[in-house]
């Protein structure tokens, strides 16, 4: 079977493929969120206020079977001007190593351009060195350090 990239957000909304792909997602996505509210409609409701506010998803999906999840926005600042800002990226653990989570960043960087961006963003926790390894071998760099004041 081929992995095919579905957008289920598009520029300014919810596409009806989402009902079908939502739920298939959430439990791939909830192995890089763990802290996402409990139950189906939680999630869903965090997903629709992050679309709201320009959040767009991306998924990865093998037959009927989401391997890969990625929460982007497109934003523009001054330090890097318009970007493609990667919330969240994640593969299903297995299949981690199989092309997915490559496959999903070569899709967004087809975007960014497509967009006119200057950049493809994202942070990335401290603890995760193996994601880290995988980004460098993308090409991206640390051009910062991430700084956060926790206010709750």
């Amino acid at each position: 079977m081929t992995l095919e990239i579905i957008l289920v957000t598009d520029d300014d909304a919810i596409t009806p493929a989402a009902a079908k792909w939502l739920p298939k997602a959430e439990a791939v996505h909830r192995q890089l969120r763990e802290q996402l509210p409990a139950g189906h409609e939680a999630y869903l409701a965090v997903l629709r206020q992050v679309f709201a506010n320009g959040g767009r998803l991306t998924l990865a999906v093998e037959g009927e079977t989401v391997k890969g999840v990625a929460l982007w926005r497109v934003v523009e600042n001054t330090h890097e001007g318009r970007s493609i800002y990667v919330d969240d990226l994640v593969t299903d653990i297995a299949c981690r190593s199989q092309g997915v989570g490559k496959a999903l960043l070569n899709w967004l960087e087809a975007r960014a351009r497509m967009y006119a961006c200057d950049a493809l963003t994202l942070t990335s926790g401290v603890q995760r060195s193996d994601a880290h390894r995988f980004y460098f071998r993308e090409g991206f760099a640390i051009p910062a350090f991430c700084f956060r004041k926790k206010l709750k």
